[in-house]
């Protein structure tokens, strides 16, 4: 199949790129604002040879998926606040049992029900701290259609590369917006599958670091190769433990393969930031406001550039070093929520910048005007 040029929704999008990494398997159960994706899950794959179930809530979505995967298939739920929250105990179990999914998350105002049909960005600590203890976890955020095909693509090959869960943190703007996209040729699109048992691998032992890289092969149930896994912390056979020497072992292992790779993992972008005294800190929707209040402001005279966070977990700390080498003096974290990351950002300047927020919680996207009111409150305040 050659290049398709279409006029695409983001729930849409984000359908086409599961399919195109290898998606298989859907499970979940319909949320505004991510509906769609379950309704077109229904119906593509059956026509590639895949299985979508509606489930009766989130918490058994996130279930099936987890199961689908141990299975042998690439498996993604997609859902909105109140379920991702409901998600959250089974998230947790495919981090310690090092289960590859993706957990699709259209954010929309809250807490509870909130506003179903409004967007807000709001999930940013729950996507990186939801399920309790300390534990591995990728999240990433688009901000445009074609970069959710993108994005979703990458929430695969990432989840099947580090055996962890991905979180594509899409918000309502983007995931129901439509954008002319021409999608990519199948042959240039990058699939990664998960690390299979060698054939001749005696004994095996499904969380041994067999490779030195920190990520186990990953057998199948049903392939032949039986292997035990459990939620409770557990030795490289798969079996409970209680050794204090285990559980670091383990804990260090999770954290690390993440860590490790922090250079592979990470995305963001910079515009305009080599000479801006004030840099913009924003991601997925938001974005799209805080480009044009640049460009703007640039025909002011005003120095200011972006700072586009593509990966918002694990936190790019070396975007944050890196505008220490430029003239940047001030950061304005711009997020649809009442402040989460800016604390991150904050930590990360190590009082090196001024760091401002610029919250917006109503309901309402952040308009380039806004932005633009903040850059010069700041710049009269400096």
């Amino acid at each position: 199949m050659g290049k398709r040029v279409m006029l695409m929704q983001g729930n849409e999008a984000c359908v086409e790129g599961a399919i195109a990494a290898g998606m298989r398997f859907y499970a979940g159960y319909p949320i505004t604002p991510s509906t769609e994706i379950a309704e077109l899950s229904a119906e593509k794959l059956p026509k590639v040879g895949g299985k979508f179930i509606q489930m009766e809530d989130e918490i058994a979505s996130m279930g099936a998926v987890i199961g689908a995967s141990l299975a042998g298939l690439k498996a993604m739920t997609a859902t909105s606040g109140p379920g991702f929250s409901l998600k959250q105990e089974n998230i947790g179990f495919a981090c310690l049992t090092e289960v590859p999914c993706v957990i699709v998350n259209v954010q929309r105002g809250g807490p509870s029900t909130g506003l179903p049909t409004l967007p807000a960005q709001g999930d940013v600590m729950q996507a990186r701290w939801g399920t309790h203890g300390d534990h591995p976890i990728i999240v990433i955020s688009p901000s445009s259609v074609r970069e959710v095909f993108d994005m979703t693509i990458k929430a695969f090959n990432l989840s099947e590369k580090y055996r962890v869960p991905c979180i594509l943190l899409m918000d309502e703007v983007v995931a129901h917006m439509r954008e002319k996209v021409e999608l990519p040729e199948e042959l240039n699109i990058e699939i990664i599958n998960r690390k299979k048992p060698k054939a001749s691998l005696p004994d095996y032992k499904p969380y041994k670091d067999y490779d030195g890289d920190g990520i186990p092969p990953m057998a199948a149930f049903g392939d032949g190769t039986p292997f035990h896994v459990t939620g409770l912390i557990h030795d490289e056979t798969g079996f409970p433990s209680t050794d204090p020497k285990v559980t670091e072992n383990l804990l260090n292992r999770l954290m690390n393969k993440i860590y490790n790779n922090l250079d592979d993992i990470i995305e963001y972008e910079t515009v305009d930031t080599a000479d801006a005294n004030t840099v913009i800190v924003t991601f997925g929707s938001t974005a799209r406001s805080v480009l044009r209040a640049v460009k703007l402001l640039r025909q002011e005279g005003f120095k200011v550039g972006m700072l586009r966070l593509k990966t918002i977990w694990p936190f790019p700390h070396k975007a944050i070093n890196e505008l220490t080498q430029t003239a940047t003096k001030n950061l304005i974290v711009a997020e649809m929520n009442y402040g989460q990351l800016i604390e991150t950002v904050k930590a990360s300047a190590d009082g090196v910048f001024k760091v401002y927020g610029l919250n917006k919680y109503n309901g309402e996207l952040i308009t380039p005007q806004e932005v633009i009111d903040k850059v010069r409150e700041v710049a009269v305040n400096a």
